[in-house]
């Protein structure tokens, strides 16, 4: 089990890694941070991204922060680390 922080922004034009914020993998989300829309289309995106099941991906910390802890069930965290640090722009 591996857990990673990722900085997220919602409402943008498209869900995708843009680059850094702070240090942390910037997600930006296409979803807006209404009643957890913004939430599940990063579970959604962080699923898609690994090819993990949406099920073994969720949100430990920071549900309405922009600044979240995620753990993922099947990988380790220096796999989460790569797979979001060799993404970046």
């Amino acid at each position: 089990m591996g857990h990673i922080v990722l900085y997220c922004q919602p409402g943008a034009r498209t869900t995708r890694i843009w680059g850094e914020h702070g240090g942390l993998p910037k997600i930006q989300l296409k979803a807006q941070p209404v009643d957890g829309e913004a939430n599940t289309a990063l579970i959604a995106f962080v699923a898609g991204h690994l090819g993990v099941p949406r099920a073994s991906v969720r949100i430990v910390q920071g549900a309405s922060s922009r600044t979240k802890r995620i753990e993922v069930q099947t990988l380790a965290d220096e796999a989460l680390r790569e797979a979001f640090q060799g993404s970046l722009r």
